[in-house]
């Protein structure tokens, strides 16, 4: 096995912090583990950086943990955790991780927090899991939020019959070729820049926000990578459907993305003021909130705003251009959102704000769509306002695998095979987001019966991604 070989900048990636640590931990390391792998030294030493004290009598470590121990009592925290978490209600708690518990756990002894839940879909994230719902008092947590802002869930349905997938299957693989763009670098050359959001004063009256316009404009109507999407699929529309249509089946492009890089770049810039301002624990320093009294808390709350309605236009860009190239017009639009926080009561009348990570808005009559996987249905819902779920329900069917995990797991002739029994037409697409990385929709949605009614299904068949990169 090749030697060890640690680099300062090496452990400043992972967090340490310019003193005498660095040195001191490269020091142990090349001479105590140096048949190590690089890889599983820095997983060590941010172990030992994360919980000092789990390692304070280590026959070797011990001199490492204990100048974060001291750094540790140095600090002087300003805000301090409640003794115990607040109750919340959890919805299929045998398919979330246990660290995603852990997570939710820590998050309701914020002494900000009023209410919480955890939808069936929960998995580890930073700060508050993937699935959680949190209510604070006057205050925004943007990590509670989530770094790609707004992102949502937008269906149309066309009254096309169902036997043009099949029939023009080639032909609506060339149309997401053509009027869909996914990831970083890619982008349209006729961006639709004179779209009404380029108008809104936040893009005038906010310093950081301004200097995000020209990246805006030039990412309007694209997707993300990972799990963001396009795609064509049958819709199943049940008996009192909420659209005024004849039960049955009709064509449908689904679409999953969200704010795209201003939504990532309002997030991490306004997440590293919290954290500024907002001095908490470090096992909980994710989840530092900005007072929405403030300067920075105001700012927050109308970029966030802005963001989720840039992720907006965007999907209505990526379905007028689908449109326009079907020759059909859309019979109905429903979307929703998730990574967001909104102004709402409680059941004893409290104003609060609702931080929706992962999770989306299922108050009582409230549409929206809850996707599967690949080969499996989504759902049009509508929601039937619990007060116990903080009139939430699941985003999606939740990660069963870690994107490493499924990476290394599973192979491309296994999934390929796997798409092909299902009848699915693949674009681009990793492992990472191959239908095994996902829990089971159908447990998902039996757990959350109380929180939503189901109106119809949505089946996936020709599915656009970002390259697996």
């Amino acid at each position: 096995m090749t030697k060890l070989k640690l680099r300062g900048k090496d452990l400043k990636k992972i967090g340490y912090p310019e003193a005498t640590s660095i040195g001191l931990a490269m020091q142990i390391m090349h001479k105590h583990y140096k048949r190590t792998s690089k890889e599983e030294a820095l997983t060590l030493l941010k172990e030992i950086m994360d919980t000092p004290e789990n390692f304070k009598d280590h026959e070797i470590l011990s001199p490492i943990a204990h100048e974060f121990i001291e750094v540790e009592k140095v600090i002087q925290y300003e805000e301090t955790l409640l003794d115990r978490s607040l109750p919340y209600k959890m919805y299929g708690g045998k398919e979330i991780d246990d660290t995603a518990k852990i997570q939710m756990d820590l998050a309701m002894k914020l002494p900000i927090v009023k209410a919480g839940a955890l939808m069936a879909d929960a998995h580890t994230g930073y700060g508050l899991p993937i699935g959680g719902v949190l209510a604070t008092e006057n205050t925004i947590i943007p990590y509670g939020v989530g770094v790609d802002i707004g992102c949502r869930m937008c269906l149309t349905l066309y009254n096309i019959p169902i036997k043009y997938l099949k029939k023009h299957n080639h032909k609506l693989k060339f149309m997401l070729r053509e009027h869909t763009r996914f990831g970083m670098r890619q982008v349209f050359e006729d961006a639709d820049v004179d779209h009404p959001i380029f108008e809104r004063n936040e893009f005038r009256e906010i310093p950081f926000v301004r200097d995000l316009k020209d990246k805006a404009y030039s990412q309007i109507g694209t997707s993300g990578g990972g799990n963001h999407f396009v795609e064509f699929g049958e819709v199943e529309l049940l008996e009192n459907n909420e659209f005024g249509l004849p039960a049955g089946s009709y064509v449908g492009i689904l679409s999953h993305s969200g704010s795209r890089g201003m939504g990532a770049r309002i997030a991490q810039h306004y997440t590293r003021i919290a954290m500024s301002k907002c001095l908490l624990p470090k096992s909980a320093k994710n989840l530092a909130w900005l007072d929405l009294n403030s300067e920075e808390g105001q700012e927050y709350w109308l970029a966030m705003n802005l963001a989720g309605d840039y992720a907006s236009a965007c999907h209505h860009d990526i379905h007028k251009r689908l449109s326009k190239a079907l020759g059909e017009k859309p019979v109905f639009m429903v979307e929703n959102h998730h990574n967001f926080a909104w102004k709402e009561k409680l059941a004893d009348g409290t104003n609060v704000i609702v931080h929706r990570k992962g999770a989306t808005p299922a108050g009582k009559g409230v549409l929206g769509i809850i996707p599967g996987s690949m080969t499996a249905p989504g759902y049009i819902i509508k929601g039937k306002g619990s007060i116990e779920s903080i009139n939430s329900a699941s985003h999606g069917a939740g990660r069963q695998m870690s994107r490493r995990r499924a990476k290394e797991s599973l192979t491309q002739s296994f999934v390929k095979k796997y798409l092909k029994e299902h009848g699915i037409t693949l674009i681009g697409g990793g492992l990472d987001e191959a239908p095994q990385a996902y829990k089971d929709i159908t447990k998902v949605m039996n757990y959350q019966k109380e929180l939503v009614e189901v109106l119809g299904k949505f089946t996936p068949k020709i599915v656009r991604m970002a390259k697996d990169e």
